[in-house]
Order: structure tokens, then sequence, then C-alpha cells
């Protein structure tokens, strides 16, 4: 949920962004006012908002405001405007459907927060291995949709970041990509670490070559996307997009699947996922490339996952927020790193 303090009072940063918001899209369409600024249930890294505008045509009439958070750097997952960068890139990429982005403001953080204002996209935003009741009659869309989003993906994976204008976007490596977790983990609680410096080393100790690097999404999910009628909309929750190795977000998308027992997932009846092998035929048919060595990126997820997951325990602790889903998942990070450590023989 979208929260400027403790209390989650979002009220006069909403007015505060009208103003500002008014200012900005004046720029981008003169004559264009925001009318009306309200709070979204959004992501932890970021604060959404929808907007209503007038003076623009009706098909930009709402749109969505995602903010800083005020008060810290925009750095990292919190610099929005870095999102904006990477959705104007891809706006006009064949099959990789983002909202259009149509105007922001750089604002004067950390007081001042930077905002990114994009089209509001409709479709149903639901990920199907962590919803609580399952609806049998629902399967069918789910699979179209899942599938969909493999191809989506294999879209992605083909745009050249060079091309698309992303050309100075520093590639992360594998081995990044294992420090970055590796770093989360040294700063949660010793009941959340588990035995992550001995998984680390094993994933060093087998990493395999890289691939051509490509634009990765990083926390590429149903749940990260829009979809209507059995296709994905929009990909959205761009905060922690990277250029380096595709399998990173090919086995993240496949671990949400039945067969991978998700430790969020409420239960263990069917989803209405395909199974990570229909996953990856969807997406080498639609023109990714073949990828070796995915065992390896299987324990780089898990790793990943418990990383993650421990951050967000840690931050919902101590804000007092600590939403089921993570609670049940705190006794799983440990089996996440054995899980890991066993994909790769260690």
């Amino acid at each position: 949920m979208a929260t400027t303090d403790s209390t989650g009072d979002t009220s006069a940063l909403a007015e505060t962004l009208r103003g500002r918001a008014t200012g900005a899209a004046q720029a981008w369409h003169p004559g264009a006012e925001v009318t009306r600024v309200e709070p979204l249930t959004g992501g932890s890294s970021s604060l959404t908002f929808t907007a209503e505008l007038r003076g623009v045509p009706e098909e930009q009439r709402k749109v969505v405001l995602k903010v800083a958070p005020p008060g810290l750097a925009p750095v990292r997952n919190r610099d929005v405007l870095r999102q904006a960068r990477l959705m104007r890139a891809l706006h006009d990429q064949p099959g990789v459907p983002v909202p259009p982005v149509f105007f922001e403001d750089a604002g004067d953080p950390p007081d001042v927060p930077p905002f990114l204002a994009m089209g509001f996209v409709p479709g149903d935003c639901v990920e199907p291995m962590l919803i609580e009741e399952r609806d049998p009659a629902a399967f069918p869309a789910i699979r179209s949709r899942a599938l969909d989003a493999a191809a989506v993906l294999a879209a992605l994976h083909r745009v050249d970041p060079a091309r698309a204008g992303l050309g100075d976007e520093p590639v992360v490596g594998l081995k990044d990509e294992i420090d970055r977790w590796t770093r989360a983990f040294t700063t949660v609680p010793a009941d959340l670490q588990g035995d992550y410096e001995e998984c680390a080393r094993a994933l060093l100790a087998t990493m395999p070559s890289a691939m051509a690097p490509t634009v990765n999404h990083g926390d590429y999910r149903l749940g990260n996307t829009l979809c209507r009628d059995g296709r994905v909309t929009s990909v959205i929750d761009w905060e922690i997009w990277s250029v380096g190795d595709p399998r990173i977000d090919v086995t993240w998308l496949t671990f949400f699947t039945d067969e991978a027992h998700h430790p969020g997932a409420p239960g263990n009846g069917p989803s209405g996922m395909p199974t990570a092998r229909e996953l990856l035929d969807a997406y080498t048919d639609a023109g990714g490339p073949d990828l070796p060595d995915l065992a390896w990126f299987d324990a780089l997820t898990r790793y990943k996952e418990a990383g993650a997951t421990a951050l967000l325990i840690k931050r919902g602790r101590k804000s007092g927020r600590l939403v089921p889903e993570m609670a049940r998942m705190a006794p799983a990070l440990p089996v996440l790193l054995n899980e890991a450590r066993e994909l790769i023989g260690a």
C-alpha cells in the first residue's frame, strides 16, 4: 500500500502532486490540468497514485503516477526516472507491451521526490501461485496468459540494448547477481540468514558462462503484468530492470509454477499455471534463444528469492505490517538455500 509515513497518510503528498503534475502535464500537453490524485495499491519501493486529467484526449485522461518515496535518495529500485527511460525505450519494440510514459518531473530529492506519469492500462494483475482462493473456471485464462507472458519475455530478450538507446547501461554479470543478494543477507537478522555464505560460495564455484546480455525485467512473472482475455496487455513494475543474462528472467518466471512449490503459495492445489517445460517451449517457439545450464539459474533464483524475501520480512517487522504471505515464507528461507545447493550438486 502506498504510504508516506507510519500512519499511511498520503493526502498531503497527493495534493502536492496535483500541482506538480499539472505543471509537468502542461509542458507535455498545453492546457492539460490534473484534477484529482488518489493513492493506488503499489509496490514497496515507490508510491503509486492514479490521476485524472482534463484538457487532453479521452484516452489520456487517466494516468498512473509513480513517485519515489519522499526523504530517500531516488536510487536503485527507487529511481523512477530510470524506469521511465526504460519504458520509453521499449514502447515501440515489437511484442513488448509497456505503458506509455507521458511526462515526468525530476523534483528536488530527497524532500521533493521525482515522479513519472504513464498511461493507465486496464487489465487484471494476479499472481496465480499466491492467491488464496482458486477458481478452476479461471484456469484456461491463466494458462493462456502465462504462455503469452513467455512469448512476451522472448520479445523483450530480442531487444538489442544498444539499438534501443540503452547502450550505456552496465552489464550485470552473474557474479554481480550473486553478490547483490549476498549483500542483502548481510543486512537482515540472523534468523533470516540461514547458511547463505555456503550457498553463495557454491554458486560462485559452479558459475556457468554468461550468454549475450539482454534487457531483463528482474521480477518477471504474471503478477507484474496486466492481462485481458488471456493475453498480456502490459508489463509493469520495472524497478529492478537491468542488462544481463536472459536466463535470470526465464527461471524467475518458471519458479512461479506448480511443480516449483513456491514457498509463498497458500497450498499445494493447482493454480492453472502451465508447467515450466511448457513455458520454456513457448519462450523458444517465440524466438527466445536456447538456454543451457538452467539448473544453475534455478539455484540462483532460489538464492535470490530467499534474499529478497528476507529483506521484505525485515521491513515488514520494522513497520508492523508483515503480510501473511511473508510470514508464511520465513521458515522456508533455509529450505530455499538447501534447494539451491542441491540443484548445483553442492
